[in-house]
């Protein structure tokens, strides 16, 4: 008998959206999760579907409405991403699908949230964080701030959020028997990311000027800086230990040693950083720093960190079907997590769907 991965047996129905709804989708499935995700017949896939099957359902029409409800009536988990009241009208909105399940977790993403004055509204990963304060500090001192792509809203404080929130919904029904509604909203998962920030700031120790602090830049030691062949270094040497080691490595002054926390001193501490990072190139800077404390690592593009031996080693990087990253969590001796289908995501028969299930018939034979 093959061992059972961690969430082995966990049926979830996934109703195809974007980013952190799939994001979610992809985790539940990568940690062994039995996930089935629904898209309208002719939908264009998110890329985040390649671990998992698809069923097309036309869910407007009666009979592929039906169907829903069956598979609904069936899965422990049920994922939506989409606006508020579209699930509602429907007919497969949180009472029509806990009439039939009430032990269902039924977990709504979206960007703004169940109400509040925006919920209705569109947005985007860049709106989200703009309003949550978190992208206002994502840039240097006088400049424009600059997301990261929608790596911070749509799946660190959505998809990573909503995962949580699954997984302790799940862990409460295991005590009372039944399921709940979660309302995820990207916008709260951003807030409760910027937790430290604002923890921070009533000490008075972060400034609403973005690029002032130690972490949005401010502080020389705490940058990305170029390097004789136009590549770049991350640097984060913030203790005292590593910014010695730091220091040696690029040759400065062991007097900053002692000063380096004077943020009057910052700009020409800044100039001797960036000076001393000119005199070699990239990689001949990641090579002499392999093996100490310094915190200087070279910023690699996504076909770069590929090939990166300590990514390589995690198996954080192997190339899996669809060419997405294979990663599996680390399980220390316990059972693995099954590989991804070789052929990437699958159309499934409604038919094969709902007998996988156990929901071919009206009932709830699970």
């Amino acid at each position: 008998m093959s061992p059972v991965p961690p969430l082995g047996g966990l049926r979830v129905l996934e109703f195809l959206g974007l980013g952190p709804g799939p994001f979610a989708g992809m985790l539940l499935a990568d940690l062994g999760a039995d996930v089935l995700a629904v898209a309208r017949p002719f939908a264009t896939r998110p890329a985040l579907v390649e671990n998992r099957p698809v069923v097309e359902l036309d869910v407007k029409s009666a009979e592929g409405r039906e169907q829903a409800l069956r598979l609904a009536a069936n899965c422990d988990v049920l994922i939506e991403g989409f606006r508020p009241g579209v699930m509602e009208r429907l007919g497969l909105g949180p009472d029509d699908v806990r009439d039939r399940n009430p032990r269902l977790v039924y977990a709504r993403m979206t960007g703004w949230g169940q109400h509040g004055p925006l919920a209705p509204a569109a947005g985007h990963d860049i709106n989200y964080i703009a309003v949550t304060g978190a992208l206002h500090h994502a840039g240097r001192r006088g400049e424009v701030p600059a997301p990261t792509a929608n790596l911070l809203g749509d799946f660190g404080a959505g998809g990573m959020y909503l995962v949580t929130s699954v997984l302790a919904a799940l862990y409460e029904r295991a005590r009372t028997g039944a399921g709940r509604v979660l309302d995820v909203a990207i916008v709260d998962g951003t807030t409760y990311l910027t937790t430290m920030l604002h923890e921070y700031r009533t000490r008075g120790t972060w400034s609403d000027t973005a690029g002032t602090n130690r972490l949005d830049t401010g502080a020389p030691y705490y940058d990305v800086y170029p390097c004789a062949d136009g590549g770049h270094v991350a640097i984060g040497a913030l203790e005292a230990p590593f910014f010695a080691a730091l220091a040696e490595l690029l040759g400065l002054d062991p007097a900053w040693t002692g000063v380096r926390e004077d943020p009057a001193r910052w700009p020409e501490l800044r100039r001797d950083i960036a000076a001393a990072l000119l005199r070699r190139t990239r990689d001949e800077w990641a090579d002499a720093a392999a093996g100490t404390d310094a915190c200087l690592t070279p910023v690699l593009n996504l076909a770069e960190a590929a090939g990166h031996p300590h990514l390589r080693a995690r198996g954080a990087l192997v190339p899996a079907p669809g060419g997405l990253p294979g990663w599996r969590p680390t399980l220390g001796g316990g059972p693995p997590v099954p590989a991804r289908p070789a052929g990437g995501a699958a159309v499934r028969p409604v038919a094969e769907a709902l007998h996988r299930w156990g929901a071919a018939e009206n009932g709830t034979d699970s």
